[in-house]
């Protein structure tokens, strides 16, 4: 399934929720209070389960860990279209993910930073 089908069925399912949307792994990640839950990318349905919802998760059809630099991202997995076929399915998978992701803190963006100006250098005299 494209990423543009699998983004439109996610925000379809999380119509009238609070959710922001970002560009992130070659994607499009769903983000409550600024915590990413899902992602629609090329590899699949990116799902955020914790790492306590991790190999439950795993047993789940279609579901397979996410994979970076080469090592297992606990908490994180990828649910390829025999898990997302069916809207029921899909379901599951952003309620797994916005119950895991309800759990955390919420993220504030930073303060800006007040750049002090650049001190001048003295001014140099001519002898």
């Amino acid at each position: 399934m494209s990423v543009d089908r699998l983004a439109s069925r996610v925000r379809t399912a999380l119509a009238g929720k609070t959710i922001t949307e970002q560009a992130m792994f070659g994607g499009i990640c769903f983000m409550l209070n600024s915590n990413m839950a899902l992602g629609a990318s090329p590899n699949g349905l990116l799902v955020r389960v914790g790492k306590a919802g991790n190999d439950a998760a795993l047993k789940r059809p279609g579901a397979r860990p996410m994979i970076q630099r080469g090592k297992p991202m606990a908490g994180y997995l990828y649910v390829d279209e025999n898990g997302t076929r069916r809207d029921r399915g899909l379901g599951t998978w952003i309620d797994i993910a916005l119950t895991h992701v309800a759990t955390l803190p919420a993220k504030t963006k930073p303060a800006a930073s007040k750049a002090k100006p650049a001190s001048k250098p003295a001014a140099r005299t001519r002898r």
